[in-house]
């Protein structure tokens, strides 16, 4: 289901309880809620209301993602960067890393399975927006 976008800073800066197989309804509605906003690359699960570690985010081919309780376990190339986001109005100044190995779990056979991977770039920076906005900070 679609859901509409929340901006109320009490909900966004309230870190989220850890997820688990029996929210997948809200992974759903985060991915069609991704989907159906123009620009959007990414959606943390607060961002709809949900105070759930969960995102989803699109890939290079614009494939649906989603992380189950995502965390950045290590950055290189630290940057400076601007940084807009679809439930905030002002642009915030933050550190982000252009590569960064982030573990998560995914869903399988209704099971949580754990996952490392290494990301770099736009994808390595959007997840790490995401996780900040899984810790309850304001981005």
């Amino acid at each position: 289901m679609i859901k509409e976008l929340v901006k109320d800073d009490a909900i966004l800066s309230q870190p989220c309880d850890k997820a688990t197989p029996a929210d997948e309804q809200i992974a759903r509605d985060l991915v069609d809620t991704l989907l159906a906003t123009e620009g959007a690359a990414c959606l943390a699960a607060n961002q709809i209301g949900e105070t759930k570690a969960i995102v989803a985010y699109l890939d290079e081919n614009d494939e649906p993602h989603i992380m189950y309780n995502p965390k950045l376990l290590l950055g290189l190339g630290a940057f400076r960067a601007a940084e807009g986001c679809l439930t905030r109005d002002e642009e915030t100044a933050v550190t982000r890393y252009e590569r960064a190995k982030i573990s998560y779990h995914e869903i399988v056979a209704g099971e949580p399975v754990l996952r490392k991977e290494d990301f770099h770039g736009w994808t390595a920076q959007m997840l790490q927006h995401m996780i900040d906005h899984c810790k309850g900070k304001l981005v």
